[in-house]
């Protein structure tokens, strides 16, 4: 039996996120309130109506509870400048309470009934008395949250070595298993410098294009083998996964030659 589901986004998640859309058509750009586990909050409507199977879900499916009115989306802007507007304040506590955390971000909730500090920290940290002082302060419910230096760049921001916004932040990467081994496989230099983001992990774009050179790596002979040309036998020096040529070096007592050709045009023993 398939169930109907609408995708939303809240305003700092990179996610979609699935809804029951209870019966009801909603756009692509509509603003809805939906029901959470921390209460209602505001959402954009991300992907329209459609039909799924149940055991695609990974949570129990909850609603969308109704459009949002303008006010209701005025008021949820105001809240969360007014929220940002509170870094410094939180920072200054922080530093009072002598915690070892840094403040990275502060959002809340449509209607200001949470606010949630997302913060970094090299160990553990307990905010308990810190998160009661701050609920006194600003009245409202709060939410502490330790997160890792990839989420604290995608929160903040910043360029690449690319000259680009940091993939995290474009929302690229973030689900991916990112590993030395794709350094590897694309022939990149293995010092951390060249292949660590601004968050000292290694380049989420490292997964990017990963699979295509993986399934490059399947079909062209490893760098050292020896593989027959139109031109003799020579040994492997480099392999251009992207443009699949491989460079071959030829020896004898008079010469050094590296001639290049097309995978097609080399044989060689496969593994």
């Amino acid at each position: 039996m398939q169930i109907e589901v609408v995708g939303v986004k809240f305003r700092y998640s990179l996610n979609t996120y699935s809804f029951s859309p209870n019966d009801k058509d909603y756009k692509k750009g509509d603003f809805v309130i939906v029901e959470t586990e921390k209460g209602y909050d505001l959402a954009k409507i991300v992907e329209e109506k459609k039909e799924i199977d149940p055991s695609l879900l990974q949570d129990s499916l909850k609603n969308v509870v109704r459009l949002a009115s303008d006010d209701e989306i005025l008021r949820a802007n105001e809240n969360d400048e007014k929220a940002k507007s509170f870094l410094p304040e939180i920072a200054e506590i922080v530093k009072q309470n002598n915690l070892d955390m840094k403040i990275i971000s502060v959002e809340s909730n449509f209607d200001f009934s949470r606010m949630t500090i997302n913060f970094t920290s090299d160990g553990r940290v307990d905010f308990r008395n810190l998160a009661k002082k701050l609920a006194e302060k600003f009245k409202t419910r709060i939410e502490l949250r330790q997160i890792g230096p990839r989420d604290a760049v995608r929160y903040m921001g910043g360029i690449g070595v690319c000259g680009k916004q940091c993939c995290c932040n474009e929302g690229y990467g973030l689900s991916e298993h990112i590993s030395i081994k794709m350094a590897k496989n694309q022939n990149l230099s293995l010092n951390p410098n060249s292949i660590s983001g601004l968050c000292g992990k290694l380049l989420c774009c490292l997964a990017y294009e990963n699979e295509t050179y993986v399934e490059a790596l399947k079909t062209m002979p490893k760098i050292g083998s020896i593989v027959k040309t139109n031109d003799g036998k020579g040994k492997v020096v480099y392999n251009d996964l992207l443009n699949r040529m491989v460079s071959v070096k030829f020896e004898d007592e008079n010469s050094s030659e590296i001639k290049e050709y097309h995978e097609s045009e080399v044989k060689f023993e496969k593994e």
